[in-house]
């Protein structure tokens, strides 16, 4: 009798991995017959543990998802995990979630035992955490996004590009992507007929949502890849392109560009950002000579910051 709270310990550690198992192989697991296996899973379920079972030769056993919150089994490493991942989630850029987290950080840090208190406390002791600046995307639009990603169904909003643009989208949505502590929607945009990335937290929801639709292949057949070739430039506002007098094995790697060679002694060089005075400081610290060309703002602003740059050493 003094076995049986391990052993259900034990089977709710098993059941909780998200697979199917069948009475045999649960039973050699816990060294007791499938009868005991049966017995501990009425228990489990007295509980409050939705444990689902499917009879024939493929059947077995599954922890379902229930009407209510079951205690949760977490072993040392999955409960450190837990904390630190709640602790960054307080100082996240998705509205209403950092309350939400602490809350949660607090509760988890009160029955943890002291040998993983101490190593979360490291941790916290260890980090810290700055508050995101600016906007902020809103939990309820998040799981919004995500349920018309799951239904397959087309959402419709009003969009603000970085340069303040209003437009009306309908958009199939394929991914949430959370980039640079921020959040983004990847969709094929239907009235441009090509894939798009939006931030979240520009984003205005109109319901209803549109009409249904079959999912795509991901853009270029891998998501990650298309991600990771657009995001560094295509959703900067401000983009430059320039010709940089040296090789391009000189520039690569110095910078956060794309470069391509021109020559042996040249190579063009493709920058975005967030301004273009961040361009001309990046591309200064080069410290080799150059040529912008595009755009030409980019052109003016160097032409302001050098005339700046000069009265500073101006003597008198």
């Amino acid at each position: 009798m003094r076995e049986t709270p391990g052993r259900l310990l034990r089977l709710l550690s098993l059941l909780q991995m998200h697979r199917d198992w069948s009475g045999t192989e649960l039973a050699e697991r816990l060294s007791v017959t499938t009868r005991t296996i049966r017995r501990d899973v009425d228990r489990l379920r007295e509980l409050g543990y939705p444990v689902h079972a499917a009879m024939g030769p493929v059947g077995g056993y599954r922890l379902g998802a229930g009407a209510e919150l079951p205690p949760l089994l977490l072993d040392d490493d999955e409960a450190v995990a837990v904390a630190v991942g709640l602790h960054g989630a307080t100082s996240g850029g998705v509205a209403g979630l950092e309350e939400a987290s602490l809350r949660a950080l607090n509760k988890l840090e009160q029955v943890l035992p002291s040998r993983l208190r101490h190593r979360v406390e490291a941790f916290d002791a260890a980090s810290l955490a700055l508050p995101v600046r600016g906007p902020v995307v809103e939990a309820a639009v998040l799981t919004a996004v995500s349920a018309a990603i799951r239904a397959a169904e087309t959402l419709r909003f009003d969009y603000v590009s970085h340069d303040r643009t209003e437009s009306r989208r309908d958009v199939e949505p394929h991914r949430l992507v959370s980039w640079g502590r921020r959040w983004y929607l990847v969709g094929w945009d239907t009235g441009r007929a090509a894939w798009r990335t939006f931030r979240a937290d520009r984003l205005t929801l109109r319901t209803p949502n549109g009409p249904r639709f079959t999912h795509r292949e991901p853009p270029d057949g891998d998501l990650t890849a298309y991600l990771t070739r657009t995001m560094g430039r295509e959703l900067w506002p401000y983009r430059a392109r320039l010709r940089v007098a040296a090789p391009a094995e000189e520039i690569r790697g110095r910078v956060d560009g794309d470069v391509t060679p021109i020559d042996d002694r040249s190579c063009r060089l493709e920058l975005a950002s967030d301004s273009f005075d961040l361009i001309a400081f990046v591309v200064s610290t080069l410290d080799v000579p150059f040529t912008v060309e595009s755009p030409p703002e980019l052109v003016e602003r160097l032409r302001t910051l050098s005339a700046r740059y000069a009265d500073a050493v101006t003597p008198g």
